[in-house]
């Protein structure tokens, strides 16, 4: 458990002049033994373990018995007016009454340094709490590289909003699935989920706003999801629960670049149009299937929570910023090989990556759980991945 703290202020360092000799490393064992980072570390661990919360919600009272919840992975929050507009105006989304948002920037300049969280939750009026997860040594992967300007500190976290009184944040730190300094993106600190118990007027109920490693093996996710559950077994008094957010379920071993490459000859052998159909959007039927069969050991359900076959992210071979991205990790030929196996589904394929689990909460029987489709512009993808909602009941 993580310490909590009132004020983003909180968050402020004086790191970054360290960031270029701290980048020269190039993996993290040989960062941790040095003199250098020996004399930041303190203020290192300080800064991944502040828990940031700030209440902007006006005292409400509703007469709906259910609770709507959306999750959504916003990609930095690089398009944040666009998600700010969606999250108001899009009839399922607007009437959300907690958010578990994940991949929201502080004071990086792809999103323009801004403290991402802090604004969704004073345009849209509700309390959050916010968990930095890295502090990036450099502006970032692909295009974002690029970009003009500087960083200020330099974080990028995960989030929860409510509309109702939001009590005992703190965040469940998780191991990284790589190493954090090998590769063009160089980071320090690990992935973390947010906890926090809300106060809805039918009852309290613990959220937990989760992000998995995309880069990691399907045993690590399932290791990193038995951790939070774990933890969450843990806290008294014993409420019902949701969980929400990016599990990045991605069916492969993304760990390294050659066993993705091996991972993807083993799907195109198996027939693009088999996994296409059977297996991207119903990971937990094989390749992520111990993650979601530890869920059911302690006792959570997530079949009934989720609008069942329909994927959360989509992959075009002329996505020239998702192409960016995996080159700094994959060899170019692999993108003939990729748009070679595509071709018979016009370059495109998707994944299903975000989910809810709860504990003592079933569905509404009113309203079916759904994955948000129609969020982006025609012009402007507001971020890589479709929110999903739920409307669910407390019954622990």
């Amino acid at each position: 458990m993580q310490e909590q703290s009132n004020s983003p202020g909180r968050l402020d360092h004086q790191l970054g002049p360290f960031f270029s000799e701290l980048s020269r490393f190039n993996s993290t064992a040989a960062l941790q033994a040095s003199d250098l980072y020996a004399r930041l570390e303190p203020e290192i661990t300080r800064v991944l373990k502040t828990v940031v919360q700030e209440d902007f919600a006006p005292d409400v009272s509703t007469s709906r018995s259910s609770i709507r919840a959306a999750a959504w992975n916003i990609e930095r929050g690089t398009h944040l007016e666009g998600v700010i507009r969606v999250l108001k105006e899009q009839p399922l989304l607007q009437d959300s009454d907690i958010l578990l948002l994940t991949e929201l920037d502080l004071g990086m300049a792809r999103s323009h340094n801004r403290l991402i969280a802090q604004e969704v939750a004073q345009a849209l009026k509700l309390n959050y709490a916010f968990a930095p997860c890295y502090i990036a040594l450099n502006k970032g992967s692909g295009l974002e590289s690029e970009v003009p300007g500087e960083n200020t500190q330099s974080l990028h976290g995960n989030a929860l909003f409510s509309r109702y009184p939001l009590r005992e944040a703190h965040s469940i730190a998780m191991p990284n699935g790589k190493d954090l300094m090998w590769g063009k993106e160089k980071r320090l600190g690990y992935q973390q989920a947010v906890v926090a118990t809300i106060d809805h007027p039918s009852g309290a109920v613990r959220v937990v706003s989760l992000h998995l490693d995309a880069h990691s093996t399907q045993k690590h996710r399932c290791r990193q999801m038995k951790i939070v559950l774990d933890h969450l077994a843990t806290l008294n008094p014993s409420l019902p629960v949701l969980i929400g957010g990016d599990w990045n379920t991605s069916t492969y071993n993304s760990s390294r670049a050659l066993y993705s490459i091996l991972g993807y000859c083993r799907r195109v052998l198996m027939g693009v149009r088999n996994v296409v159909e059977n297996h991207n959007p119903y990971p937990d039927r094989w390749f992520e299937r111990h993650l979601f069969r530890e869920l059911e050991r302690q006792g959570y359900q997530y079949q009934d929570l989720n609008e069942s076959g329909v994927c959360t992210l989509h992959y075009d071979v002329q996505d020239l910023a998702a192409n960016k991205r995996m080159g700094d990790w994959i060899p170019n030929w692999c993108f003939w090989f990729i748009n070679w196996a595509l071709q018979r589904h016009d370059g495109c394929c998707s994944i299903k990556l975000d989910w809810f689990a709860g504990k003592g909460v079933s569905p509404s029987p009113n309203s079916p759980p759904r994955v948000v489709g129609d969020v982006h512009g025609e012009e402007v993808v507001l971020s890589d991945h479709d929110p999903i909602v739920l409307d669910f009941d407390i019954v622990g």
